[in-house]
């Protein structure tokens, strides 16, 4: 996923995307990845990273929190978390004789949910009220999240022994599913290097790691982005989409109209950070795949031939008429 050129500059764009360059510091390889964190950052929404272990993703998040100046924090997803380690509790204060509400790690800006298939489904629930609504319901109370809030989930796509699937109510949650790959050669070469320089995994000081960008700056790229003009034909050129996915032979269940607007919110912060004023097919082409892979069902059949749902949707985008 590389950046299209610039037509309108922009001090406020430029800040968001030295996150890029900043990330870099501490991450090699993965530009693409970053880039998907920022879509949905200004796009308002959550990702899922799945990756084998080892490719640094829980770096890659806390080095997205450092450069963007937001706070983070982290769940470790086991099979014996509650709702409660994740969204909060009542706790009784003997001194008050009162219950108070003690807030869980929901209650940040960058929540990594490290592992979120370790976990039973009732777990896993408790981040959707967060997710959807960015607020937490206790005993009848509603209390909001930090804005921006972002989820950066992951889960290990090997080891399924002891995981629990994802509900598809939760996946649909998720603006993006972004696959960690390993790096390339050279990548990892770059990585031994700076390992062998001295930098250390668990000290972001150690590759002077900086803030970039300002919360006053994120806010205006993302009012920016909703901003971002489009056609009628793209709309259109969406919704074709989303209907071929339905009468793919491969599918079982294709994409909901709730995947067609998370796509034309991709579109329009992909767009954003290439400096476009409007959304263009080719923006709409390069977000498909990651928007819309972990929203289809295959059908059984499909799965046994191994069909990706990749795949699918890349002959959905082969087939369906581009508007010119």
């Amino acid at each position: 996923m590389s950046t299209p050129g610039y037509s309108t500059p922009d001090p406020t764009r430029d800040a968001i995307n030295r996150v890029r360059w900043e990330v870099g510091k501490a991450v090699v390889g993965q530009d693409g990845t970053v880039t998907g964190l920022l879509i949905a950052l200004l796009a308002r929404g959550h990702v899922l990273l799945e990756g084998v272990p080892g490719v640094a993703k829980t770096l890659l998040v806390r080095s997205f929190a450092r450069a963007i100046g937001l706070d983070t924090k982290r769940i470790q997803f086991t099979p014996d978390l509650m709702p409660g380690d994740v969204s909060g509790s009542l706790i009784y204060d003997a001194r008050s004789g009162e219950f108070e509400f003690r807030e869980g790690p929901v209650f940040t800006n960058v929540l990594l949910a490290d592992e979120i298939n370790r976990t039973p489904p009732k777990t896993q629930s408790a981040l959707l009220e967060a997710m959807e609504e960015r607020q937490v319901s206790s005993d009848g109370v509603s209390r909001r999240l930090p804005e921006p809030f972002l989820v950066a989930a992951t889960q290990n796509p090997i080891e399924q022994e002891g995981t629990y699937t994802l509900p598809e109510a939760q996946l649909d949650r998720f603006l993006l599913k972004l696959i960690v790959e390993v790096p390339g050669r050279d990548a990892e070469v770059d990585v031994l290097r700076r390992h062998a320089a001295g930098f250390s995994p668990r000290s972001l000081e150690s590759a002077g790691l900086q803030t970039v960008v300002t919360p006053a700056e994120i806010t205006a790229a993302q009012d920016a982005v909703a901003r971002v003009a489009v056609t009628d034909d793209v709309l259109a050129y969406i919704v074709d989409l989303a209907r071929a996915t339905r009468s793919s032979p491969s599918v079982q269940v294709g994409v909901s109209p709730r995947a067609s607007t998370a796509l034309l919110a991709a579109a329009k912060a992909w767009a954003w950070l290439g400096g476009f004023p409007a959304i263009t097919p080719d923006h709409v082409q390069a977000m498909v795949v990651p928007v819309w892979r972990h929203r289809l069902q295959l059908r059984p059949e499909a799965e046994i031939e191994g069909v990706s749902a990749d795949a699918v949707l890349t002959n959905v985008l082969a087939q369906t008429r581009v508007p010119i």
